[in-house]
């Protein structure tokens, strides 16, 4: 048997197998091959509603009034936020508001500054 492979990238099966140069996933039927599961690793990038990438430590612009859930306040456009730190998940900005607090924010209601 050979070396660990990895889990399926569409149901996450780990009884994946190998097929000449392809892997091939016998829960879902999925083929793939190891390079393209190895670019797959890769972070994503995070872009803001304009389509720019994101990073670590940028500045954005709140785009929409947004609801903040748990409270009657709403955070206005033209909002700054600076100081963003990119994650995983839905929401994928951690920040810090003045006079909001710490905050997560999507992607798709910002722009950069």
């Amino acid at each position: 048997m050979s070396a660990a492979l990895p889990p399926c990238p569409m149901c996450g099966s780990v009884l994946t197998y190998e097929d000449g140069p392809m892997l091939i996933c016998p829960e879902c039927a999925n083929e793939w091959s190891p390079r393209q599961h190895a670019a797959s690793d890769a972070a994503p990038d995070i872009r803001d509603a304009n389509g720019n990438v994101l990073a670590d430590g940028d500045t954005v612009t709140v785009i929409k009034d947004l609801k903040i859930k748990g409270t009657s306040q709403v955070l206005k456009v033209g909002t700054r936020v600076k100081n963003i730190r990119l994650v995983g998940g839905d929401h994928d900005i951690d920040c810090k508001i003045d006079g909001f607090g710490p905050m997560k924010l999507k992607s798709e209601f910002v722009r950069k500054a």
